[in-house]
């Protein structure tokens, strides 16, 4: 029952982040601009986010080593508050570039961010093993789907620091539901955050490759990019978003069922290596609506990868080293994602708008490839 409860909490706490992020994705690019930072400005700002946002991954593990999960997750949540102060009240734009540095700019997915090293282990908690795939596809979903709403509320007709301030709130009451879980939660902190990285380097190396790709298509830059190249405000980009976050909910429930019947790595590259030759077309699309369909029936696909990877990375290294498996990837990950929304700043400011298509679907398709050949007889400890 204990876990249960604790489950519960976990998961309300990433819906209301995920609902958080949802909108920040669409409106931070919007928000900068009208601040007046340039494209190459704002790609800036948005690596700032990523990069910050994998590098504290690595510190909230230590940290939950040292003072227990609930109390990190607590800290995440007050990181989440300053960030969202500093977006709606301060106007100078060196501050504005660096309101990422907490981590929790929100400007990609919620898989991103100090919080998520600390909350998948603790998921991990909450379940038998049996049961691990679905609780990481439930996981998903609850964010998937708060997401959606978090995008469609973007579209509400109010100010944008409305918006960062109704952030800021988000992360104070995660703070409080994460200091309302039991200890149970707290797994084996006496253990070391980081053992040995050697089941993971490998890994990570591919993980940096595919992040890199997708840090030239995050979320607010494809907001952005939709805004630059056809003209769409907060009123078009809400909805779409939020028909983006739906079609990615749905998907992390069909994920976690693939990935009991055909295992968590064929159902990483099955799924991911067709949504990034759809991402490839984006650039060739004559309008609006052409672009939009391309970019569902992409997201349709491209994150059902995520549960069964956080699944596969939790289940090949020891108990007390799940958070800092997470983070150690999350960190390879978020840095060489970091590299791809100033590229692609640079890219859409010059009017080269087909370039962070290209480039995301074509290093990730490498991703693809490279990750079936070198991991598909590598099974979890929960695959039969």
């Amino acid at each position: 029952m204990l876990k249960y409860r604790d489950r519960a909490l976990l998961l309300s706490a990433r819906g209301l982040r995920a609902f958080a992020f949802g909108f920040s994705a669409v409106l931070i690019g919007l928000h900068l601009e009208r601040a007046g930072l340039s494209p190459a400005e704002i790609g800036v700002a948005l690596g700032v986010g990523l990069a910050a946002a994998s590098l504290t991954g690595l510190g909230s593990a230590a940290l939950a080593a040292r003072i227990g999960r609930r109390r990190t997750l607590a800290i995440v949540g007050a990181l989440m508050a300053v960030t969202g102060l500093d977006l709606a009240l301060i106007t100078a734009p060196v501050l504005l570039v660096l309101a990422g540095v907490t981590g929790m700019l929100g400007a990609a997915s919620v898989d991103y961010g100090p919080f998520a090293s600390v909350e998948q282990a603790v998921l991990t908690e909450t379940v038998p093993a049996a049961r691990r795939n679905r609780a990481f596809g439930r996981y998903s979903l609850t964010g998937g789907l708060f997401n959606a709403a978090g995008g469609l509320a973007a579209s509400a007709p109010a100010a944008t620091r409305t918006f960062f301030l109704l952030y800021a709130a988000v992360g104070i009451v995660t703070a409080i539901l994460a200091l309302s879980m039991t200890g149970a939660v707290e797994g084996e902190p006496s253990q070391p955050a980081f053992g040995s990285f050697k089941p993971l380097a490998g890994l990570a190396a591919l993980f940096a490759l595919d992040s890199l790709g997708g840090g030239f298509v995050a979320n607010a830059v494809i907001a952005f990019w939709l805004h630059v190249r056809f003209g769409a405000g907060p009123a078009l980009l809400g909805p779409i978003f939020a028909a983006v976050a739906v079609f990615q909910s749905l998907s992390y429930e069909v994920s976690a069922r693939l990935a009991d019947r055909v295992g968590l790595i064929n159902t990483m590259v099955f799924t991911h290596l067709p949504s990034n030759l759809l991402l490839l077309l984006v650039p060739f699309s004559p309008n609006l609506a052409a672009a939009v369909a391309l970019l569902l029936a992409r997201f349709a696909l491209s994150q059902m990868d995520v549960p069964a990877r956080q699944a596969y990375i939790v289940s090949i290294v020891p108990p007390g080293e799940r958070a800092g498996a997470v983070a150690m990837t999350g960190a390879v990950r978020g840095v060489a994602m970091s590299f791809g929304p100033a590229l692609a700043g640079v890219a859409i400011g010059a009017a080269s708008f087909g370039v962070p298509f290209f480039a995301g679907g074509g290093l990730k398709a490498v991703y693809d490839l490279a990750l079936y050949a070198g991991y598909r007889n590598r099974r979890a400890s929960h695959e039969t």
